[in-house]
Protein backbone atom coordinates (compact mmCIF):
# COMPACT_ATOMS: atom_id res chain seq x y z
CA UNK A 1 0.00 0.00 0.00
CA UNK A 2 1.31 3.40 -0.93
CA UNK A 3 1.64 6.11 1.68
CA UNK A 4 -1.54 8.08 1.06
CA UNK A 5 -1.31 11.65 -0.20
CA UNK A 6 -4.63 13.47 -0.29
CA UNK A 7 -3.11 16.95 -0.78
CA UNK A 8 -4.79 16.93 -4.19
CA UNK A 9 -8.07 15.38 -3.17
CA UNK A 10 -9.30 12.72 -5.63
CA UNK A 11 -12.65 13.43 -7.26
CA UNK A 12 -14.34 10.23 -8.42
CA UNK A 13 -17.11 10.24 -11.01
CA UNK A 14 -19.50 7.40 -11.75
CA UNK A 15 -22.41 7.33 -14.20
CA UNK A 16 -24.78 8.75 -11.55
CA UNK A 17 -22.58 10.24 -8.84
CA UNK A 18 -19.78 12.64 -8.06
CA UNK A 19 -17.60 11.82 -5.06
CA UNK A 20 -15.92 15.05 -4.04
CA UNK A 21 -14.19 16.73 -1.13
CA UNK A 22 -16.34 17.72 1.83
CA UNK A 23 -16.77 21.49 2.31
CA UNK A 24 -18.36 23.96 4.75
CA UNK A 25 -21.29 24.25 2.30
CA UNK A 26 -22.16 20.66 3.25
CA UNK A 27 -23.03 21.61 6.85
CA UNK A 28 -26.83 21.45 6.45
CA UNK A 29 -26.95 18.05 4.72
CA UNK A 30 -24.25 16.70 7.08
CA UNK A 31 -26.43 17.78 9.99
CA UNK A 32 -29.47 16.11 8.36
CA UNK A 33 -27.46 12.92 7.84
CA UNK A 34 -25.93 12.86 11.31
CA UNK A 35 -29.13 13.83 13.15
CA UNK A 36 -31.35 11.22 11.46
CA UNK A 37 -32.39 8.89 14.33
CA UNK A 38 -32.49 5.79 12.10
CA UNK A 39 -28.97 6.41 10.77
CA UNK A 40 -27.67 7.26 14.25
CA UNK A 41 -29.06 3.99 15.61
CA UNK A 42 -27.48 1.92 12.82
CA UNK A 43 -24.11 3.66 13.15
CA UNK A 44 -24.12 3.62 16.95
CA UNK A 45 -23.50 7.32 17.41
CA UNK A 46 -25.20 10.14 19.26
CA UNK A 47 -27.27 12.22 16.81
CA UNK A 48 -26.00 15.66 15.80
CA UNK A 49 -27.63 18.46 17.78
CA UNK A 50 -27.11 21.33 15.36
CA UNK A 51 -25.12 22.99 12.63
CA UNK A 52 -22.25 23.55 15.08
CA UNK A 53 -21.90 19.77 15.44
CA UNK A 54 -21.92 19.39 11.66
CA UNK A 55 -19.25 22.08 11.25
CA UNK A 56 -17.11 20.45 13.95
CA UNK A 57 -17.44 17.12 12.11
CA UNK A 58 -16.43 18.74 8.80
CA UNK A 59 -13.45 20.39 10.49
CA UNK A 60 -12.38 17.06 12.05
CA UNK A 61 -12.66 15.28 8.69
CA UNK A 62 -10.68 17.98 6.88
CA UNK A 63 -7.88 17.61 9.47
CA UNK A 64 -7.83 13.83 8.95
CA UNK A 65 -7.59 14.35 5.19
CA UNK A 66 -4.83 16.97 5.57
CA UNK A 67 -2.84 14.50 7.69
CA UNK A 68 -3.46 11.73 5.11
CA UNK A 69 -5.17 9.64 7.79
CA UNK A 70 -8.35 9.12 5.75
CA UNK A 71 -10.16 9.90 2.53
CA UNK A 72 -13.72 11.08 3.03
CA UNK A 73 -15.92 11.89 0.07
CA UNK A 74 -19.17 13.84 -0.11
CA UNK A 75 -21.54 12.01 -2.46
CA UNK A 76 -23.61 14.20 -4.77
CA UNK A 77 -25.53 13.91 -8.01
CA UNK A 78 -24.04 15.36 -11.23
CA UNK A 79 -26.89 17.85 -11.69
CA UNK A 80 -27.04 18.92 -8.02
CA UNK A 81 -23.95 19.58 -5.86
CA UNK A 82 -25.88 19.06 -2.60
CA UNK A 83 -24.53 16.22 -0.47
CA UNK A 84 -26.70 13.09 -0.38
CA UNK A 85 -24.27 10.93 1.59
CA UNK A 86 -20.67 10.25 2.49
CA UNK A 87 -18.17 7.45 1.98
CA UNK A 88 -14.71 7.08 3.45
CA UNK A 89 -11.57 5.02 3.65
CA UNK A 90 -10.10 5.24 7.12
CA UNK A 91 -8.19 3.24 9.74
CA UNK A 92 -5.47 3.01 7.11
CA UNK A 93 -2.95 0.31 8.02
CA UNK A 94 -0.02 0.86 5.66
CA UNK A 95 2.07 -2.01 7.03
CA UNK A 96 -0.69 -4.60 6.51
CA UNK A 97 -2.11 -2.85 3.40
CA UNK A 98 -5.62 -2.60 4.86
CA UNK A 99 -8.21 0.18 4.86
CA UNK A 100 -11.67 0.30 6.39
CA UNK A 101 -14.65 1.57 4.40
CA UNK A 102 -17.57 3.43 5.93
CA UNK A 103 -20.58 5.14 4.40
CA UNK A 104 -23.98 6.66 5.02
CA UNK A 105 -26.75 7.99 2.81
CA UNK A 106 -29.70 10.29 3.44
CA UNK A 107 -32.79 8.11 3.80
CA UNK A 108 -34.60 9.57 0.78
CA UNK A 109 -31.75 8.36 -1.46
CA UNK A 110 -31.52 4.84 -0.01
CA UNK A 111 -32.65 1.79 -1.97
CA UNK A 112 -31.73 3.28 -5.37
CA UNK A 113 -28.33 1.68 -5.86
CA UNK A 114 -26.38 4.88 -5.15
CA UNK A 115 -24.33 3.42 -2.31
CA UNK A 116 -23.53 0.27 -4.24
CA UNK A 117 -22.21 2.50 -7.05
CA UNK A 118 -20.16 4.60 -4.61
CA UNK A 119 -18.71 1.54 -2.84
CA UNK A 120 -17.67 0.01 -6.17
CA UNK A 121 -15.96 3.28 -7.18
CA UNK A 122 -14.14 3.72 -3.87
CA UNK A 123 -12.96 0.10 -3.67
CA UNK A 124 -11.63 0.43 -7.24
CA UNK A 125 -9.79 3.61 -6.19
CA UNK A 126 -8.39 1.90 -3.08
CA UNK A 127 -7.09 -1.11 -5.00
CA UNK A 128 -5.77 0.72 -8.07
CA UNK A 129 -4.55 4.08 -6.74
CA UNK A 130 -3.70 3.38 -3.10
CA UNK A 131 -2.63 -0.23 -3.72
CA UNK A 132 -4.63 -1.46 -0.73
CA UNK A 133 -4.74 -5.26 -0.52
CA UNK A 134 -7.79 -5.65 1.76
CA UNK A 135 -10.75 -3.43 2.57
CA UNK A 136 -12.72 -4.12 5.73
CA UNK A 137 -16.18 -3.06 6.90
CA UNK A 138 -17.86 -3.39 10.29
CA UNK A 139 -21.62 -2.85 10.05
CA UNK A 140 -24.01 -3.41 12.93
CA UNK A 141 -25.63 -6.82 12.49
CA UNK A 142 -29.06 -5.16 12.32
CA UNK A 143 -27.97 -2.76 9.57
CA UNK A 144 -29.51 -4.92 6.84
CA UNK A 145 -29.17 -2.29 4.05
CA UNK A 146 -25.43 -1.95 4.71
CA UNK A 147 -24.92 -5.72 4.85
CA UNK A 148 -26.79 -5.99 1.53
CA UNK A 149 -24.57 -3.32 -0.09
CA UNK A 150 -21.44 -5.11 1.09
CA UNK A 151 -22.59 -8.47 -0.23
CA UNK A 152 -23.65 -6.95 -3.57
CA UNK A 153 -20.22 -5.34 -4.00
CA UNK A 154 -18.29 -8.55 -3.40
CA UNK A 155 -17.42 -8.28 0.29
CA UNK A 156 -17.37 -11.57 2.18
CA UNK A 157 -18.51 -11.98 5.74
CA UNK A 158 -15.72 -13.04 8.08
CA UNK A 159 -16.29 -15.40 10.98
CA UNK A 160 -15.40 -12.67 13.49
CA UNK A 161 -18.05 -10.63 15.23
CA UNK A 162 -18.02 -8.50 18.34
CA UNK A 163 -20.11 -6.16 20.44
CA UNK A 164 -19.87 -2.39 20.36
CA UNK A 165 -20.83 -1.02 23.78
CA UNK A 166 -22.39 2.47 23.94
CA UNK A 167 -23.67 4.52 26.87
CA UNK A 168 -27.18 3.10 26.65
CA UNK A 169 -26.97 0.17 24.25
CA UNK A 170 -24.91 -2.69 22.84
CA UNK A 171 -24.62 -3.40 19.11
CA UNK A 172 -23.65 -6.69 17.56
CA UNK A 173 -21.10 -5.91 14.86
CA UNK A 174 -20.15 -8.24 12.02
CA UNK A 175 -17.03 -8.08 9.91
CA UNK A 176 -16.67 -8.10 6.15
CA UNK A 177 -13.64 -7.91 3.90
CA UNK A 178 -12.80 -7.56 0.23
CA UNK A 179 -9.37 -8.45 -1.12
CA UNK A 180 -7.68 -7.07 -4.20
CA UNK A 181 -8.84 -8.97 -7.29
CA UNK A 182 -6.29 -11.44 -8.64
CA UNK A 183 -5.63 -11.01 -12.37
Amino acid sequence: MKNPDFSTFPIIKTPRLILRELSAQDALPIHALRSDPKIATLTGRVPSTGIEDAMAHIYKIRKLIESNASAYWAISLPDNPSLIGTICLWNLDIENEVAEIGYELLTEFQGKGFMREAVNAVTKYAFEEMEVKTITAFPAANNIPSVKVLKMTGFKRDSKSYQNVHEDSVDDVITFSLSVPVH
